[in-house]
């Protein structure tokens, strides 16, 4: 993985004697335990909005797109309060505060009736009021503030506890330790997605969501437990400010011309190995050239108007931004695709679930994809990296930019077969005779959604590991969050963009007094249309 030169400079120097791997049961369990709490809850929702809400599917999926959405932009605003103010350690404490807090309102949304619509009266099932939509997305925000503290910060929290750059295999155990954190989540979100969302189904809400909050109590618990052990850096200063004063330096400066290499009007902050600034995005360069010294800087070397003078260091995390910007929006695409797979759920719903005289819930059948991702993981780092070592270039298997493309290529082949499985599924709906029974379960496995699941595990694996690792190669120690939370961007956008999606096409296609591809019965029209889009 190639290293930004800003990699091997740390904010403050930490003691040694904190962190290493002693911390990892703790920070690992409070994230396992929260993704437990967590996941199943997101997979789950759709089938809540549905019984208990008596919402059609298409507006569950709106609500549940436009959830992860949000759970997915709040971190960017987590990793710059992280990395700029409050530093990882508490932006973790403050999002699981939160969460919890969300967690525990929800589960009051299915002990209180009131909180819900009354039980259906036969065909006709009342929809939710204001006050009760109101109170259910009051816990969904918080848990999307939650998420906001917890998902950028606590992978580079981690990471943080064992980097070490003056080993001379801090790389190797760094490329290692993001697959197999990823691993750990990935068993975590398998756990909730198999064993919580089956309580789920089978002793009611009150019980299956009563588990997530003791789960993320405990997860509270064992994080706080070890704070006495964890490196904490510092947070850098604010680093929006910082951007904003590089872009109006850079402009104010426009009119000079760039000095030639090797020139001493480059201003640094003493002791920084960032002493000249890159020749990428030059223009940016302008923004830390000293004009004048006497006039530039007062009787410290400080700059007097830091809004006309920046540090070489600003400039190239600025760049650090810009330069990731190209590979981050092709991460929108899988984003969008993965967003899709919601869908399964009410597919699954009108399938025969048996399995091994078993009846599986329609959500479980998520973990087929995460079984995939942990088993691909597993074999490309101990048995495919070794293998391929000897005919790449670096030694280190597939280059980064390869295992994204790959993926993305997986995702859209999911994609095809999933719309033909759900040709196939509508098929046998109306040769059954259920074009008008929205409940009828046609007499075809839901196992054929099982190679969708897999592809998209499978695309995951490979595309999203390979994104979060190019984001922190590319930027410096004092970013970290915001590599990770980068990444959470992109979900977030891809739900944002597929939450559009479902709502122009219910719109569209139900116009004129036809029936939307995605009204409340599947087997009028079925889904095939907007998997294809």
């Amino acid at each position: 993985m190639e290293m930004s030169m800003e990699q091997n400079i740390v904010a403050e120097k930490v003691v040694r004697k904190k962190g290493g791997y002693r911390t990892m049961p703790f920070i690992i369990a409070n994230e396992t335990f929260e993704k437990v709490a967590n996941v199943g809850l997101h997979v789950n929702m759709v089938l809540y909005l549905l019984k208990e809400y008596h919402l059609d599917p298409s507006t569950a999926a709106i609500i549940v797109f436009l959830w992860n959405a949000v759970s997915n932009f709040m971190p960017i605003f987590g990793a710059f309060l992280s990395d700029s103010r409050l530093g990882r350690f508490r932006v973790i404490a403050w999002g699981t505060v939160l969460d919890l807090l969300g967690l525990v309102v929800l589960w009051f949304t299915t002990i209180i009736r009131h909180a819900r619509p009354p039980e259906c009266n036969g065909e006709h099932c009342a929809g939710p009021t204001i006050g009760q939509l109101l109170f259910l997305f009051s816990s969904l925000v918080l848990m999307a503030f939650g998420a906001g503290g917890i998902k950028p910060c606590t992978l580079a929290f981690a990471a943080d506890q064992i980097n070490n750059p003056e080993n001379p295999q801090n790389e190797r155990i760094m490329k290692s330790f993001f697959n197999w954190y990823y691993v750990s989540v990935g068993v975590s979100v398998m756990v909730s997605v198999i064993f919580i969302v089956y309580i789920q189904v089978k002793a009611g809400w009150i019980v299956g969501f009563a588990i997530p909050v003791g789960l993320m109590s405990f997860s509270s618990i064992m994080f706080f437990f070890g704070s006495v052990m964890y490196v904490k850096v510092k947070p850098n200063k604010s680093l929006l400010t910082g951007f904003a004063q590089v872009i109006a330096a850079s402009w104010k400066n426009r009119h000079l011309s760039l000095p030639p290499k090797n020139s001493d009007v480059w201003y640094f902050q003493s002791g920084s190995n960032l002493v000249e600034p890159t020749d990428k995005a030059r223009f940016l360069n302008k923004a830390c050239m000293i004009k004048n010294r006497e006039k530039d800087l007062d009787s410290d070397g400080v700059p007097i108007d830091p809004w006309s003078l920046c540090t070489v260091r600003q400039v190239e995390e600025l760049k650090a931004i810009i330069k990731v910007l190209p590979i981050w929006s092709t991460g929108i695409t899988i984003a969008i695709i993965i967003s899709q797979q919601t869908f399964s759920v009410v597919q699954a719903d009108t399938m025969d679930r048996v399995v091994f005289n078993m009846e599986i819930p329609p959500t479980s059948f998520v973990a087929f994809g995460i079984l995939t991702l942990t088993i691909w993981v597993a074999i490309y780092d101990r048995i495919l990296v070794p293998l391929l070592s000897k005919y790449t270039k670096g030694g280190r298997g597939l280059t980064l930019m390869q295992r994204m493309g790959i993926g993305l290529f997986l995702s859209c082949l999911a994609t095809a077969v999933a719309a033909l499985v759900e040709s196939r599924r509508r098929s046998a709906a109306i040769s059954a005779g259920f074009i008008n029974n929205p409940k009828g379960v046609v007499n075809m496995s839901a196992v054929w959604l099982v190679p969708q699941h897999c592809l998209t595990g499978l695309a995951e694996a490979l595309n999203i590991i390979g994104q979060i690792e190019f984001y922190y190669s590319q930027f410096p120690k004092t970013m970290s969050s915001i590599a990770v939370a980068l990444f959470a961007l992109g979900l977030g956008t891809g739900n944002l963009i597929a939450s559009f999606i479902v709502k122009i096409v219910k719109d569209e296609t139900g116009r004129g007094g036809k029936v939307s591809w995605l009204s409340s019965n599947l087997n009028q029209v079925g889904l095939m249309g907007v998997l294809k889009i």
